[in-house]
C-alpha cells in the first residue's frame, strides 16, 4: 500500500496523487524492493526507511539510493519492544521528528499523548517509548 499525505502551515489544495516530497517515509521495507520510492522526488528529497540493515548495506542492496539523504531505524523491532506488536508507524513518526525538526521531541510527545489519550496509559506509555527510541536510533 503507499500513501500520501501532505503537510504544510497553509492551506493545501493541491490533491493530486504525485508531488515532490520533501520526505519519503518507507513503513515496509520491503517497498524499498519492489517499488520506486524515489518516483518524482526533488534533489533534497529525504529517506527515513524502517529496515534492520545499517544505511551501507541498505544502499548496496538498494542501488536507487545512492546518493540520497537516506536514514535508516529499526521500526518494527522498536515497536515489537516497547508496543508489544509490530506498528512501525508512531516510531516512524519519532524519527521523522528528529530527521526534519518540525517538531522537538517533548512537544511532539506531548502532542502524541493527546491523541493518545482515549487509550489506557500502558499504550500511551509503550507508545511514548517507541517514538523516543526511534528519534533516538534514527542513523
Amino acid at each position: 500500500m503507499t500513501a500520501y499525505d501532505r503537510i504544510d502551515d497553509k492551506p493545501i489544495i493541491n490533491h493530486e496523487k504525485f508531488m515532490n516530497p520533501d520526505y519519503v517515509l518507507v513503513i515496509d521495507p520491503a517497498l524499498t524492493f519492489s517499488d520506486d520510492i524515489t518516483a518524482n522526488e526533488k534533489d533534497n528529497t529525504k529517506y527515513i526507511i524502517t529496515t534492520h540493515m545499517s544505511k551501507d548495506d541498505l544502499i548496496k542492496a538498494a542501488p536507487v539510493l545512492e546518493g540520497k539523504d537516506v536514514y535508516v531505524v529499526d521500526c518494527i523491532k522498536i515497536s515489537q519492544d516497547t508496543i508489544g506488536r509490530a506498528i512501525p508507524n508512531t516510531p516512524m513518526l519519532g524519527a521523522l521528528m528528529k530527521v526534519s525538526g518540525m517538531f522537538d521531541l517533548e512537544t511532539f510527545k506531548e502532542k502524541m499523548m493527546h491523541t493518545l489519550e482515549k487509550f489506557p496509559q500502558k499504550i500511551i506509555d509503550a507508545n511514548m517509548a517507541a517514538i523516543e527510541r526511534a528519534y533516538n536510533e534514527v542513523q
